[in-house]
């Protein structure tokens, strides 16, 4: 990990961007504390320049509540290579939608599956250098999507304790499988009238979860209508579980 920018933020929160080899991401850290922080990882749907805005107010939320937050690039956003594959696959999913056609569990599996795969190590190769620094320290959460890489996270990272999860994005079938392993405490964020999600996918996927504490939290609104309040609740959730 190497450290290429810093600033100190209006409320004292510390913003460090970094690079992991390729991979640009973002670390936000508490302005003061007697003891490392538990590290939130902040999961988006890609584009760190354009995710920016929602992330760092996120962060500082959490930093608020004595959380250090980061968050990585996705594979084939912002600046990093593109996929033909992926590119392909997004391009059918949206003539789908356009359509109002019904999208077809393929056009979900090319799209998605490649990106878990790759995304998932990815974070795990993060978490491992965000945790050797001084002033991070464990247990872990993870906030936020693409859901399907935060069910892979919880099924193959044992240091993520927790995790609020944002219903969203189309899950591949297979990602039900995977659910049915998680048992982390969970939280999950649901906008009833989300144009761009699948509700009753997403409510299948709940059911599917193997937690013995699993809350579903669902708001009436679209896709970027999460209420403020929230944010709040996520903050005592994981003060339940990482602290």
């Amino acid at each position: 990990m190497r450290f290429t920018s810093d600033q100190r933020l209006d409320d004292g929160v510390l913003e460090r961007r970094f690079t992991l080899g390729e991979i640009p991401g973002i670390l936000w850290t508490p302005g003061s504390a007697s003891a490392p922080a538990p590290l939130i990882l902040l999961g988006h749907p890609g584009g760190l320049h354009r995710m920016y805005p929602r992330l760092v107010a996120r962060a500082r939320h959490s930093a608020a509540a004595g959380f250090a937050a980061a968050t990585i690039e996705l594979p084939w956003s912002g600046d990093r290579p593109r996929s033909a594959a992926a590119e392909e696959a997004r391009a059918d999913l949206r003539r789908a939608l356009e359509a109002g056609a019904p999208v077809d569990d393929g056009i979900v599996d090319r799209l998605v599956l490649p990106l878990v795969d790759k995304a998932v190590p990815e974070w795990r190769a993060a978490l491992d250098a965000l945790l050797s620094l001084p002033g991070i320290g464990g247990p872990v959460g993870y906030a936020g999507g693409v859901i399907s890489i935060g069910v892979r996270l919880a099924v193959v990272e044992p240091r993520i304790s927790a995790a609020v999860l944002f219903a969203g994005s189309f899950v591949p079938r297979a990602l039900f499988e995977e659910a049915r392993q998680v048992t982390i405490p969970l939280q999950v964020l649901l906008q009833w009238d989300d144009e761009g999600n699948d509700r009753q996918m997403a409510l299948d996927l709940f059911d599917a979860f193997g937690s013995t504490e699993k809350t579903l939290h669902a708001n009436m609104g679209g896709h970027t209508g999460v209420p403020q309040f929230e944010g709040d609740e996520g903050n005592r959730f994981f003060a339940r579980h990482l602290t």
